[in-house]
């Protein structure tokens, strides 16, 4: 046993349980391949300024949650906490806007960072996938991710999530909104930090889970009898759009999220089965972030899914996804020849593309084929200096236990028919 653990709050994905991992990322991109959205990576770090701009300085993420460290060259850096503010600073490095029609779509996967109070469901370093459609401004688009993310989920054969859906209206719309929530909150009892959000972006207090403050918030005014015209409108539609599409949702009035960038759409899908963290993934549109971090107006949408909390979310509906194994055919040889014959018609198999393995370390036929019944092979290969002489080896099916003597050169067309 090594001397070093993962650090608190973090954790290692070791087979078999990072295949359902690795199947989920799949499940969630595969919605997105087929419309149109182009993989991106970016850094694991981001300049500070970057999330403080974007995410919003008076969050959680920002005040409370980041890693940050100095470089010896005096840069202040973070890991990243979320996605959307680094694939939208990479879009616009890129220049991306300026190539070609609106707008960019783009998708990503990746590990993302914050210093949180471990939990169930809660990790210091997490995994999501996300996807983000950058400048264009338009209810179809908001609902073509919805869309996308629902499909993604039951594609996976989950049914006890659900969808929640809000409107924050736009800079038209808002300040009125702002100014009517911070006199209503002026009048509650609430802490020091409470207060100071208050002034800085009181919408966040509605966002707070804590039970003493949602007592108080009941009689708060709602955003939906500030919202303009033109927000009431796009809303609207985002919501005709779901319901043509068979989507289901519920309206959340007091749903805004935790980042400061949204406006307008905003949603979030959580799940029954995780108790206190039931939210599974969300998103929104951030029409303002763009100008926020430097760039030029683009009005954007976009989500991000957990993958951590999707693995919970099918344990706790007791949904096992059926994983291709990771080797079909194990080569057990006996003896020196028989080892270097086996090695080339593994890397035979291989490059054929039947998934192979090989008993390694000079095992014995007894424990080699303990190895091949713990792999999870479907077949066994077996060949000692008898069966070369014959130019045959023996082919095993683990399953029903029935062999037969297969020659050399049949050996790759015998499996691959084998595979289907």
């Amino acid at each position: 046993m090594s001397t070093f653990k993962a650090p608190k709050g973090t954790y290692d994905l070791t087979p078999p349980d990072s295949a359902v991992y690795l199947a989920v990322r799949e499940a969630i991109a595969a919605p997105l391949k087929r419309s149109g959205y182009g993989y991106i990576e970016t850094p694991g770090f981001e300049q500070v300024e970057l999330f403080s701009r974007g995410v919003g300085e008076s969050t959680d993420i920002v005040t409370k949650e980041m890693y940050t460290l100095t470089t010896r060259g005096g840069d202040e850096l973070a890991l990243r906490p979320e996605g959307t503010a680094s694939v939208l600073r990479a879009a616009l490095e890129a220049n991306l806007h300026k190539a070609g029609n609106l707008p960019v779509k783009l998708w990503y996967s990746g590990s993302y960072y914050r210093y949180e109070r471990p939990q169930a469901g809660r990790y210091r370093h997490f995994s999501q996938v996300g996807a983000e459609a950058i400048g264009a401004e338009d209810p179809a688009l908001d609902a073509e991710l919805i869309i996308l993310a629902v499909d993604a989920y039951k594609s996976l054969g989950l049914k006890n999530f659900r969808l929640l859906l809000n409107s924050l209206g736009d800079k038209e719309c808002r300040p009125a909104y702002r100014e009517a929530l911070q006199e209503f909150l002026r009048g509650l009892e609430l802490d020091e930090d409470t207060r100071r959000r208050i002034e800085i972006n009181p919408l966040r207090v509605l966002d707070d889970k804590r039970e003493a403050v949602q007592k108080q918030l009941v009689g708060a005014p709602m955003l939906r009898d500030h919202l303009c015209e033109a927000c009431k409108a796009y809303h609207e539609e985002v919501r005709t759009l779901l319901t043509a599409a068979g989507v289901a949702f519920e309206d959340d009035e007091k749903l805004v999220r935790g980042l400061d960038y949204y406006t307008r759409t905003t949603f979030e899908f959580v799940h029954g089965g995780l108790g206190s963290q039931s939210a599974v993934g969300g998103g929104g549109r951030y029409d303002g972030l763009s100008e926020m971090i430097g760039g030029p107006a683009l009005p954007s949408v976009g989500w991000a899914l957990g993958v951590d909390r999707t693995v919970l979310a099918l344990a706790a509906e007791g949904i096992e996804l059926e994983l291709p194994s990771a080797t079909e055919v194990f080569a057990v040889p006996l003896g020196e020849e028989a080892r270097r014959v086996l090695f080339g018609l593994v890397t035979e198999l291989r490059r054929a593309g039947v998934a192979t393995d090989f008993a390694f370390g000079g095992k014995g036929l007894k424990n080699a084929m303990k190895s091949a019944n713990r792999s999870g092979a479907r077949y066994a290969l077996v060949a000692g200096e008898r069966d070369l002489a014959e130019g045959v080896v023996q082919l095993k099916d683990l399953q029903s236990g029935e062999q037969k003597a297969v020659a050399l050169d049949a050996v790759v067309s015998e499996l691959q028919a084998a595979q289907g």
